[in-house]
């Protein structure tokens, strides 16, 4: 299986790390892992948004809190800074323009490469640290040839890869993800054990660095609603939606149309936006043809390595959201920009803006934005 390779995730102990300490329980318990491991540890709290609305939804105030008790009782220096502007002009005007040209983008994925381990770690360098460590569940390999890999965590719930997947080799060699090898279970098991305040807080949902809100709400104070018709393929008017930039392929719930047939029993999906008609077509039926397909286009196309594992075609592995069982496929043809994606069996709501992220075994190979499938 290639070169013998052997885990990074404890490099050099005794150089000086910087925690990106957020106020949950998994980066409190990365941060003590690598105390125990000879590390000169201290830790940063990133705020990376304004609250400008009601309390609630971006609770920083909190976390912040959190942080500032864990590290108390960690006795680590913790330091504070503020990326909304970063975050801003190179996470959230993105996350608008995909809304704006009606994809459904995922933050989340912007967020880890421009803000955790970019950002942050330029910032970390000011604070005299040569690597940043966090939260995530990923593991990392380095093989013979110097090659750094990232590997899936062993907790397969857990796993983070998917949100990791554009990171490249440099980002990579300067950082730590101290609980590549822990489970969800075992992490809370040793908060518990420190004594730490944050130890049975539940994991953050939501919009990167947002927070949980209703989503709704949230995106028209940044898009203007546009209403049109909700029809089915045969074109028969069943609603009016707010906006095709509101929905999303395989979308169930909000749609505003149950019980408008006889076969109410029978819930609607979202399969296609036309935007000619400015109409959302949906299906009835979770299983109805129209929100399969077995070949996507991809843009955008990274490669954690620096190039693609071999040349096209080659089969390996995708998933197409977090938490996705992996899914065989062909990558039967890319350049430096795009690739043609083929699934063995065909792939249920595959949506433009979001990610394909590609695996070959346990290890993640980079990943592309869906264009559109097919």
């Amino acid at each position: 299986m290639g070169s013998p390779e052997h885990c990074v995730a404890s490099r050099t102990p005794g150089q000086r790390v910087i925690v990106g300490l957020s106020g949950g329980v998994d980066s409190a318990v990365a941060a003590h892992l690598l105390i125990e491991q000879g590390y000169q540890v201290e830790a940063l709290f990133m705020k990376n948004w304004e609250e400008d609305d009601e309390p609630g939804y971006c609770a920083a105030a909190e976390d912040l809190a959190d942080a500032q008790a864990v590290a108390e009782q960690l006795g680590l220096r913790l330091h504070t800074v503020n990326f909304a502007s970063e975050y801003w002009d190179r996470v959230f005007e993105h996350f608008l323009a995909e809304y704006r040209a009606l994809r459904t983008p995922n933050p989340d994925v912007l967020c880890n490469k421009e803000i955790k381990f970019r950002a942050f770690f330029e910032h970390a360098q000011t604070l005299g640290a040569a690597q940043i460590a966090t939260g995530h569940y990923a593991r990392v390999t380095q093989d013979a040839e110097g090659l750094l890999h990232l590997r899936l965590a062993a907790d397969a719930n857990k796993d983070q890869t998917y949100f990791l997947h554009l990171l490249d080799q440099a980002q990579l060699e300067r950082a730590l993800f101290p609980l590549a090898d822990l489970s969800k279970a075992e992490v809370r098991a040793i908060a518990r054990r420190l004594g730490l305040a944050n130890a049975e807080k539940k994991d953050s949902t939501g919009i990167c660095f947002i927070g949980e809100r209703r989503f709704g709400d949230f995106l028209a104070r940044y898009l203007p609603r546009t209403p049109g018709p909700i029809m089915t393929p045969e074109g028969r008017v069943l609603g009016e939606h707010r906006g095709l930039a509101w929905h999303t392929i395989g979308q169930r719930q909000g749609l505003g149309i149950g019980g408008v047939t006889e076969a109410a029993e029978a819930p609607w999906f979202v399969a296609r936006k036309d935007v000619a008609r400015n109409a959302l077509i949906v299906v009835q039926g979770g299983n109805h043809p129209l929100l399969y397909a077995e070949h996507l286009l991809g843009e955008q196309v990274h490669w954690i390595a620096g190039r693609a594992p071999a040349a096209a075609p080659f089969d390996c592995l995708c998933r197409l959201r977090h938490r996705q069982p992996l899914q065989h496929c062909t990558i039967v043809g890319y350049d430096n920009k795009m690739c043609q994606v083929l699934f063995d069996a065909p792939q249920r709501a595959i949506t433009s803006g979001q990610s394909a992220v590609f695996y070959q075994g346990d290890a993640c190979l980079g990943g592309c934005v869906i264009q559109q499938a097919d």
